[in-house]
């Protein structure tokens, strides 16, 4: 495992557990009444804290330690984390480490962090107290991995349309007086030159996705603003294709994370729908609660996909039908984008579709739990 470069924090913690005079051993402790003064300068910390004491008892957890992840229903949450604490308990030393914990209940998702955890010097062996220092370093592991994939996929994608680009310039140059020419010659230009800014703006999303961890500056965010403005946002387009856009189901839920990326990923998925849909037929956008389970769908009566392809469709710059993409102006990149949000969300996506008879793409989110909406 990776060693975490944490720095344990210079507060006499047996001292202020001790000036509790109803203290007496680490089963004995609730949650409530660990000193005031302990609580505020561990809150204080730049980093998530917990204090566990024998048999696992959480004795106390800051919020930022709810917000990662790793406290959930006032337990530690995760395996890996847990082996670390017991192996602590038995000994003296300062335990370092990097480990993973999934960002929500479903989806591949993952939140990396970096853990130091050491027994509480000067503790009775009864008492097992433990300290857990814990940081965040997935957004700094996705920049770096955002680094390292940029100039291989860039490099790669920007070469068609800046080649298409400077065969249509010598075009126009050898056309210059066959006024009809240059008229053709710049009308691809154009649509070329359109097509390499699509790409590029949808390139700096994706970076932007894998570096801003919308769990990090969450707020409450109501699911139906976000289908109301998705759907806003795509009426030009399926207005423009004779395309209709209806939407119903539950309304009222509220999902932890940034709007403004789930707003996007759900228009990426409608402004597909529209791109692969015939006339005069209509994309559906649906809302669905199973299991504390919010489930956003996208259903159209297009084209669809065929079978081999439905394992590939995430993938960056991966296109089904590449002659299509160029007419309708896809860059590969818009459902690699949706499977970030979500993932970023602590979600999932998923596809059904028979070629022939349309596609239905699903977002599958964790709702807001209870103490988030009342906060």
């Amino acid at each position: 495992m990776a060693t975490a470069s944490l720095q344990m924090p210079n507060i006499d913690l047996v001292a202020a557990l001790r000036r509790s005079r109803r203290f007496k051993s680490a089963e004995s402790v609730p949650f409530a009444i660990l000193p005031a003064s302990l609580m505020d300068s561990l809150a204080a910390l730049d980093v998530a804290t917990a204090i566990v004491g024998n048999g696992d008892r959480l004795l106390f957890a800051s919020d930022s330690a709810r917000a990662l992840g790793f406290v959930r229903q006032e337990r530690l949450f995760g395996d890996e984390l847990l082996s670390l604490v017991r192996q602590a308990r038995r000994g003296v030393e300062v335990l370092e480490a990097s480990i993973e914990i999934p960002r929500g209940p479903v989806g591949s998702g993952r939140r990396d962090l970096a853990v130091r955890v050491a027994p509480i010097r000067g503790a009775a062996p009864n008492e097992g107290l433990v300290l857990l220092l814990v940081q965040d370093e997935s957004e700094s592991r996705l920049l770096d991995a955002v680094r390292r994939d940029f100039v291989v996929n860039v490099s790669h994608e920007l070469k068609t349309p800046i080649g298409a680009l400077l065969l249509l310039a010598e075009a126009v140059m050898s056309a210059r007086d066959e006024p009809e020419s240059v008229e053709k010659f710049a009308a691809s230009m154009q649509r070329e030159a359109h097509r390499l800014s699509n790409l590029v703006q949808e390139i700096i999303d994706l970076s932007r996705l894998q570096v801003n961890d919308p769990l990090i500056r969450a707020v409450l965010v109501e699911v139906d603003d976000v289908v109301a403005d998705a759907i806003d946002r795509s009426r030009t387009s399926a207005q423009a294709n004779d395309i209709t856009l209806v939407s119903g189901g539950v309304f009222g839920l509220k999902i932890l994370g940034d709007r403004e990326q789930l707003t996007k990923a759900l228009r990426n998925l409608i402004d597909n729908a529209i791109s692969y849909s015939a006339p005069k037929t209509r994309v559906a956008i649906g809302i669905k609660l199973e299991e504390k389970i919010i489930e956003i769908s996208v259903t159209d009566q297009g084209i669809g996909i065929p079978r081999d392809a439905l394992d590939r469709v995430f993938e960056r710059f991966y296109r089904i039908d590449p002659a299509r993409s160029r007419v309708t102006g896809g860059t590969g990149l818009g459902l690699s984008i949706v499977k970030h949000v979500v993932a970023n969300h602590g979600g999932e996506v998923k596809v059904w579709s028979v070629e022939g008879s349309g596609s239905t793409f699903t977002l599958r989110l964790p709702q807001a739990h209870q103490e988030e909406v009342s906060s």
